[in-house]
């Protein structure tokens, strides 16, 4: 059983995964990064490039998920160091630090409730958000293109990409796929055809759809829609 609901950390999701007995499908690309907390375990989840398909026997999972860019600030390091990777929290923070939130955790009795309350605590002791990261996905999500965006945020292509990839994990035009997909995918099971899917998400047809689904999710179209 999946579970989301809206933190009080702006932007952010908290959920939480029980086994059910009923097949999980995979993490598809977001833009974003993860606290995870699994059975005594915390650990960060980094941006992914392909869909990733947890290992293992069914575990009971607790996360909160990052508005994407803001997480890097959060951990302490570029996103693009943790890009298609889970690590355990004790390889960014002092292990001590980490040992006593995870027993904090552990005795909680709603795990989820007790990361937001850890992340809003670490939060209000940094500095204020750098604006740039949302003003990317913004422009981007309006349906800029690169190019574009990086003159209406005033930086060089360089700098675009650099910034991009510390910030999401990977550059723009790689952030621009995963953030047209997961458009696409809101469409799609909302009940809107996929030829309108295709065009409303900013793909030049349903075959172009069908193609960036493969190769991002791994999947053909219809099986990740059909799996929910």
């Amino acid at each position: 059983m999946y579970e989301e609901r809206a933190s009080r950390l702006t932007g952010a999701v908290l959920w939480r995964s029980i086994p059910d007995g009923a097949a999980g499908g995979p993490v598809l690309p977001d833009g974003c990064m993860d606290l995870l907390w699994s059975e005594g375990r915390l650990l960060v989840a980094g941006p992914d490039t392909r869909a990733y398909a947890p290992e293992g026997p069914a575990r009971r999972w607790a996360g909160l998920r990052f508005r994407p860019g803001t997480a890097p600030a959060f951990f302490g390091v570029p996103a693009h160091e943790l890009r298609d990777r889970r690590v355990e929290l004790a390889e960014l923070w002092p292990a001590a630090q980490v040992r006593r939130l995870g027993a904090r955790v552990d005795a909680a009795a709603d795990p989820a409730t007790a990361l937001e309350e850890i992340v809003l605590e670490r939060v209000a002791d940094l500095a204020p958000p750098d604006p740039f990261p949302n003003r990317l996905v913004e422009a981007l999500e309006a349906g800029r293109r690169v190019a574009a965006a990086a003159d209406e945020l005033g930086v060089g292509a360089r700098q675009l990409h650099r910034r991009s990839r510390d910030a999401f994990g990977y550059g723009p035009k790689t952030l621009a796929r995963v953030l047209r997909l997961q458009r696409a995918l809101r469409l799609a099971r909302s009940g809107v055809p996929l030829a309108e899917t295709a065009i409303r998400a900013g793909y030049a047809d349903q075959s172009h759809l069908a193609r960036d689904v493969r190769e991002l999710a791994g999947m053909p179209l219809g099986r990740l829609l059909g799996g929910g």
